[in-house]
């Protein structure tokens, strides 16, 4: 499963759930190394010296329960032991308990000690398993080598989970002989299953983290339920700028300790940090450093190195919301990609990788278009709007090859909508916001949305679903843009907090920030319910040339009713630069929304000491 398995407990690992297809776990790029072993899956292979043929991954469907998968199990133990009898091979999963329903893959696990998994390994590959594939494989100290096995016609899937000692081996095992002795609950999974499947075949990574929430509750009925991560325990946030600070600023009131990895030895929450790592984000080193001291991990921002999110992913400490969705978000092709695997909608888009293609795709899509680079970029940097071919000029040479192409569309509203989850799987969606954007800058956010009740509920069920499909354990922002005919287009995702939920930090019960840290702690998810009929947000951007950055107007904005003024303390100001936010609430939208324009009008920057000496000679 996505996310840090089962140290989360929201990786759910047991079942299909342990053993799905697509339920992989870190990075596709970042194969398993076994004395430079490599697997290339043919039907060659498979013979007296090979048994175990390729594997294939599928869809999620639920077929009946098959009496020979128990006959494939047991040939695949035999064939180990053949070559480590010290070994013991289990047989787990929904095809290891008679009669229940499910994907027919069989599911084994070794146990054994952390040294002796590259060499178990290595004996699985000699037989004609190969590493496990999809977009977040388990991590190397825990894989899950794959294959399949004939048996009178058929090709059975075989998952082969090899786990350290001290791991999850105990509790699958109980999880699967509960399910055998039990027959009410063996009902209730089988109905679960069923449910998730009722429309058809779904994406791999959906069904399993969709029964998330009952098997972790079976799991606490078994005693296997770990505890949540309790102060004064230390949160390490990858990335220390306004969103690392209000989270530092929120664990704090929690009694959390605090540790910072961020290129800027004064970025904004550095002030609120116990433990400060200046390096870059793709520092491999300085984030396994910052680990090292830290009960969990998470991030402010999409942009952290491929390479750090699979240092950490070791399963000594839980990076949450996941690796898979950090290296999914950071990725815009693949994005919108599993969007619309979970049946989400987004602009009609091409991947480009020149002009000419640029030229091509916009005989399909038509004009205008907007070009964006696959990674990096925020606030509406590295992207183009193209209104004619007149643009490609402009653009050619300013992006990296491949890139996304899309349709800019009229639409009639901009939204956004957070949702938080839990280790249990459990979760809860704050009131949807509408924003207000300026040359891609977000510079207002009001709540309510002001749109109707089944809009709401459509972009509250879509950003559940998302956050479920990926297996994330923490906050999870959609940006949607709302269409003339009522539909819903997903713009972006946000592994994180985002700029358009600080309006929770006074406007909520629970702000945004307190409650992705209860969810990555394993603590009880909080209220979303409004503290006012409505709440606004206002963006304090800076202006004017780089300046050492010193407020004005503080006075003054702090005396407007219901208004409360948020200053990130960055040491510079300059043109654009998100330097700090008003929240406001009201009566009602309209309200709300001229008290936060009020105040922040307000705020200003002192100018540079020279200029200002020469104002005052003036």
């Amino acid at each position: 499963m996505a996310g840090d398995q089962l140290g989360d407990l929201a990786d759910v690992h047991l079942d299909e759930a342990t053993s799905d297809d697509e339920a992989n776990h870190g990075r596709e790029d970042t194969p398993w190394r076994v004395h430079d072993l490599a697997y290339t899956p043919a039907v060659a292979q498979v013979g007296a010296t090979r048994p175990i043929g390729q594997y294939e991954r599928l869809s999620a469907e639920v077929h009946e329960w098959d009496p020979r998968t128990v006959e494939v199990a047991a040939r695949v133990a035999e064939l180990v032991r053949e070559r480590r009898p010290d070994l013991t091979v289990e047989h787990i999963g929904s095809t290891a308990v008679p009669g229940l329903p499910g994907k027919g893959i069989v599911d084994l696990s070794i146990e054994t000690t952390p040294e002796d998994i590259p060499g178990v390994v290595a004996v699985l590959y000699e037989l004609g398993f190969g590493p496990q594939p999809g977009p977040d494989p388990w991590p190397p100290t825990r894989p899950m080598p794959v294959g399949s096995l004939e048996l009178d016609g058929t090709l059975y899937r075989i998952h082969l989970h090899v786990q350290p000692r001290g791991g999850d081996f105990a509790r699958d095992i109980a999880f699967r002989d509960a399910l055998r002795n039990d027959p009410e609950l063996r009902s209730q999974y089988e109905g679960l299953k069923r449910g998730i499947t009722s429309g058809g075949a779904v994406e791999g990574l959906r069904y399993t983290h969709s029964k998330t929430r009952w098997i972790l509750n079976v799991y606490r009925q078994l005693g296997y339920a770990p505890p949540p991560i309790a102060p004064p325990a230390t949160i390490g946030i990858l990335g220390g700028g306004q969103l690392g600070r209000m989270l530092a600023l929120a664990g704090r009131e929690l009694g959390y300790r605090i540790a910072i990895l961020d290129p800027d030895p004064h970025a904004p929450a550095t002030a609120i940090a116990d433990v400060v790592e200046v390096a870059a984000y793709d520092d491999v080193a300085a984030a396994q450093r910052l680990a090292a001291q830290c009960s969990v991990i998470t991030y402010e921002l999409e942009h952290v190195g491929q390479g750090v999110g699979v240092a950490l992913d070791d399963r000594r400490r839980p990076i949450r919301p996941g690796p898979y969705p950090l290296k999914l978000t950071a990725d815009r092709l693949a994005e919108r990609r599993f969007v619309e695997a979970n049946e989400g909608r987004v602009a009609a888009w091409r991947e480009v990788a020149s002009p000419a293609e640029i030229l091509r795709a916009a005989a399909e899509l038509g004009y205008p278009l907007r070009l964006k680079a696959v990674r990096g970029g925020y606030d509406g940097r590295s992207q183009a709007r193209l209104g004619g071919t007149e643009a490609l000029a402009e653009v050619d040479g300013r992006f990296g090859w491949p890139a996304l192409l899309e349709r800019d569309l009229a639409f009639e509203a901009e939204l956004s909508v957070i949702v938080a989850r839990n280790v249990d799987g459990v979760s809860r969606t704050f009131p949807v916001a509408r924003n207000q954007h300026d040359r891609g800058i977000l510079v207002e956010t009001a709540v309510p949305a002001g749109v109707p009740r089944s809009v709401e509920e459509g972009a509250a069920n879509l950003a559940e679903s998302l956050a479920t499909s990926m297996g994330l354990i923490g906050t999870l922002t959609v940006e949607l843009f709302l269409m003339p005919d009522g539909s819903l287009l997903v713009n972006e995702l946000a592994p994180r907090v985002h700029n358009s939920g600080h309006w929770s930090i006074e406007g909520a019960v629970t702000s945004q920030f307190e409650q992705h840290l209860r969810a990555i702690c394993g603590l009880p998810l909080g209220s979303v319910e409004m503290r006012a009929p409505a709440a606004a947000m206002v963006n304090l951007l800076g202006e004017g040339a780089p300046r050492p950055a010193h407020p004005t107007g503080v006075y003054e904005a702090l005396e407007v009713p219901d208004a409360h003024l948020h200053i990130y303390d960055k040491a510079t100001v300059f043109e654009r630069r998100k330097m700090g936010h008003v929240t406001a609430l009201g009566g009602s939208v309209d309200e709300a929304v001229a008290r936060a324009r009020e105040a922040a009008a307000h705020i200003g920057w002192a100018p540079a000491p020279a200029e200002a000496a020469a104002m005052a000679d003036a």
